[in-house]
This record gives C-alpha cells, sequence and structure tokens, in this order.
C-alpha cells in the first residue's frame, strides 16, 4: 500500500497534518476561518488569463479602451507606476463566497474563429480563477465588440501620405 500525504500547494506552506473532518485545502468558508476575495482580484485574473490567448487583440469596449489608454499614458508620465488597472479592463465580475461569474468584452484579431476563441478565453479563464482563487466559477460570458484588421495598425501610425496638404 501506498502513503497518501497531502501535499502543500504553496511553496513554503506546511502541510496540516492534524486533518480530521474538514473540508478540502481550497475551500474558503472553513471550521477556522473565511478568506474573502475582492471582486478586483478575481477581475485581474481573469483580465490576464483572456490576454494569454492567442487571437485577443484587445479588451474591453471602445469607450473603455480609449479612457484606458488616456488614463495609462497620464499614469505612467506621471506618477512613474501603474495601478493595474489595465490587466481588469474590459473584466466585470461578481463574486459571491464560493462562486464568482465573469463577463468579458474583446476585440478579436481579424480571421481568428470567434467560436473556438470564446471556448479557448473560457477554459483559460476558468482554470485560472479556480486554480489561483478556489472560486467556482458560475459562467464566463463572453461580448466581442470589435475585430481588430490587420491594417488599421499602419494607417494609424502614418502609413500613407495625406492625399491634401
Amino acid at each position: 500500500m501506498t502513503d497518501t500525504k497531502s501535499e502543500a500547494k504553496v511553496p513554503g506552506a506546511r502541510p496540516d497534518e492534524n486533518r480530521r473532518s474538514r473540508s478540502q485545502s481550497g475551500d474558503l468558508v472553513t471550521a477556522e476561518g473565511r478568506t474573502e476575495i475582492a471582486d478586483h482580484v478575481v477581475a485581474k485574473i481573469a483580465g490576464m488569463a483572456a490576454r494569454e490567448v492567442s487571437g485577443v487583440y484587445a479588451m474591453g469596449g471602445g469607450a473603455a479602451r480609449a479612457f484606458g489608454a488616456v488614463r495609462d499614458r497620464l499614469v505612467s508620465s506621471g506618477s512613474g507606476g501603474s495601478d493595474g488597472g489595465s490587466a481588469a479592463r474590459g473584466v466585470a465580475v461578481e463574486v459571491g463566497e464560493r462562486q464568482a461569474a465573469v463577463d468579458i468584452d474583446l476585440v478579436v484579431d481579424y480571421g481568428v474563429s470567434i467560436p473556438d476563441l470564446a471556448s479557448a478565453v473560457r477554459r483559460n479563464v476558468i482554470g485560472s480563477v479556480e486554480r489561483m482563487t478556489g472560486l467556482e466559477v458560475t459562467e464566463v460570458n463572453i461580448s466581442i465588440d470589435d475585430i481588430h484588421l490587420p491594417d488599421e495598425g499602419e494607417e494609424a501610425e502614418g502609413g500613407e501620405p495625406p492625399r491634401v496638404q
């Protein structure tokens, strides 16, 4: 027979040898106390997980992206640091004691299969949020707000000279 000991999931944490009839180690509400995770923490995790998927060009609707770009310029030129708000741009969450629901606004690259991209984003967001927080993700709603065309970036950066001077 093999001896099955639970291993610590956090580096440096010691496994609990005195486990009696307690809940799983990932529970946020235990006999020893309760762990609360703020909405913006879950939103940042979800935003970073969505950005990791190839084919996601940007996050947020047009107004949110424009406002975020202005804010990022002001923050980076003013204080030299960032508040991390751009990580959660385009993400809204509802967090309960044991569950979370996530809404994400995306801009996708042209040519990418939107159903496949949405499925990949859902898998990545659910996996990241559940692994990092212990919350059960009940749903991930994805809204595609725009599509990025390959030549949009070059035109904005002075691709062709103006027709009139």
